[in-house]
């Protein structure tokens, strides 16, 4: 433990400024991935395991297009929807066959398609480590605040990401989409009676699901080297985030991925060694005092 260390950046407005905005560019974009698996979880019922491989998918989407075009913003676009595609392939020929199925048979189905997705890379872009490189736009000098140093590019994926999370707060909450998705995770029997399709539902909240982590991969292309097997670390601290903020909570996935975010980023230098740990036992924490997550609610209905 480095507890000295900690105390000094605690005490010191420039480290403390530095390590908050590292902690939040990690919290943001995990809480893309995150907020896409929960979503899934609230309305399917379906434990996504396979849902780092679309964020993996995004990357390499990304990379690819900003090799073509040179631009950022299409590279980013286009990782979203390629992965967005991919889900609605994944979900009408895979998923929707074990709706309502045993959970493992889930698990199973996305394993497999993560072992695919896996082999596939491989194939298409090399088993070696690839890199975007920091698009020209964000190419500048840094922002020094109290001392403190933040890159632009922070900034940019700070404030984008707040936007899509401000954007998928306002159509799940106020809009006759979100509505529906509402009534769809709590009594899809209902929903249906009504004459509304819940299939095309359920397709589109996978959809929608995925292509936030396919942007959240986009996103993060220019400062993550690009490997296969990339998304399954992001699978595992999506997870823990969607535990700690409740299943099928949006609201709650981006609370956890901020304190996530928070955690290791003030934990590398107090606890470099238990950084991971630490994630776990706030986890713990968090369900002995709430076992539901901070803002999870009791089970529903499910496909």
């Amino acid at each position: 433990m480095e507890l000295d260390a900690l105390f000094s950046c605690l005490t010191s407005m420039s480290c403390l400024i530095t390590q908050t905005t590292s902690g939040l560019i990690i919290g943001m974009l995990f809480f893309l991935v995150a907020a896409g698996l929960t979503l899934i979880f609230g309305v399917l019922g379906i434990v996504n395991f396979a849902h780092g491989a679309f964020y993996m998918a995004g990357a390499y989407f990304g990379y690819t297009i900003f090799q073509f075009t040179g631009s950022y913003a299409a590279s980013v676009l286009g990782a979203g929807l390629g992965a967005a595609v991919l889900g609605v392939l994944f979900e009408r020929f895979a998923i929707r066959r074990v709706y309502g199925e045993n959970v493992l048979l889930q698990l199973l189905v996305c394993y497999g398609f993560v072992l695919v997705a896996d082999d596939l890379v491989q194939i298409i872009w090399g088993s070696e480590y690839l890199s975007m490189g920091m698009p020209p736009a964000f190419r500048l000098p840094p922002f020094f605040v109290a001392g403190g140093v933040i890159p632009p590019f922070y900034v940019f994926i700070i404030g984008i990401a707040a936007l899509i999370a401000a954007a998928l707060w306002w159509l799940i909450e106020r809009t006759q989409y979100g509505r529906i998705i509402r009534a769809t995770s709590v009594n899809p029997t209902m929903v249906s009676a009504l004459g509304i399709p819940t299939p095309l539902v359920y397709l589109s909240v996978f959809a929608l699901g995925l292509f936030l982590a396919g942007l959240a991969g986009g996103l993060a292309a220019p400062i993550r080297a690009l490997t296969p097997g990339m998304g399954f670390s992001v699978l595992i601290i999506s997870f823990v985030i969607t535990v700690i903020g409740g299943m099928g909570s949006v609201a709650g996935a981006l609370v956890a991925a901020l304190l996530i975010g928070l955690t290791r980023s003030f934990g590398s230098i107090g606890f470099p060694l238990f950084v991971d740990g630490m994630m776990y036992v706030l986890m713990g924490l968090v369900l002995v005092i709430k076992p539901t997550g901070l803002m999870g609610r009791e089970e529903a209905s499910r496909p």
